[in-house]
């Protein structure tokens, strides 16, 4: 195993789910007096595991078409864009 890329990962996925909307939906579920903190935690990480699988299944199939380069140039334009939208808005 690369830990090196895994505590890449790790440290990205960690800053980029700080805060979000997945974040503060999990804290309003663990925030119900009535509902099991082990429950909202499990069904959290299990739709964590999903959507991050379903985005390794989608880079893999990507890199079969698109040069990883390209993908690098994308994804990076796409943060660009969603940034700038996001100033704009405010």
């Amino acid at each position: 195993m690369d830990y090196k890329i895994l505590l890449t990962v790790f440290v990205s996925v960690f800053i980029a789910e700080l805060g979000d909307k997945t974040q503060l939906a999990t804290m309003l579920f663990a925030a119900d007096k009535d509902v099991s903190k082990w429950t909202v935690f499990l069904g959290a990480s299990l739709a964590l595991i999903v959507a991050s699988a379903i985005g390794v299944a989608a880079g893999s199939v990507l890199t079969n078409y698109v040069s990883e380069k390209t993908l690098h140039y994308v994804a990076g334009s796409g943060f660009i864009v969603i940034g700038l939208w996001t100033l704009v808005r405010a």
